[in-house]
């Protein structure tokens, strides 16, 4: 190989599909009709693709509710969440569309969407969109 000629990966981008191809439409629900409880499905499966590079993105991803009257189906969930592997989107675009995707299908009490990426280029990326007026805190190294 030599090292003075221009990489064979330098410039390239893979392919991806467009955000329009995210299956929202695959996303179910069923009535509840319940006490007031705290739901937390969380998987480490979470992928899609940086638009800037073409590169899987990998992360793991937190959806906690309180529901109203409906909670979401989990088959129809991991084939939605699924619809994100090819998808080029960004890391908090994709947790902006997973909270609006979830809060307009169950309209729940409160509702909170987290994902936490592997890490890139030395630098972690959590991001978390909050329903409620807690706000998300630092997890810096002084705990702070």
């Amino acid at each position: 190989m030599d090292v003075t000629s221009t990489p064979y990966a330098e410039g390239r981008i893979l392919e991806f599909e467009k955000e329009e191809r995210i299956a929202t439409h695959l996303l179910e629900s069923f009535p509840y009709d319940g006490p007031r409880q705290k739901i937390l499905y969380e998987t480490r499966e979470f992928s899609a693709v940086c638009p800037y590079s073409g590169l899987p993105d990998y992360a793991y991803l937190a959806i906690e509710y309180i529901p109203d009257r409906a909670v979401v189906e989990l088959k129809s969930l991991k084939y939605y969440i699924v619809s994100f592997r090819n998808v080029g989107i960004y890391q908090e675009h994709a947790t902006k569309r997973l909270y609006n995707d979830l809060s307009a299908l169950l309209k729940p009490s409160s509702l909170c969407v987290k994902t936490v990426y592997n890490t890139r280029g030395g630098i972690d990326a959590t991001c978390e969109i909050r329903s409620d007026a807690q706000q998300p805190r630092s997890h810096g190294p002084d705990g702070g």
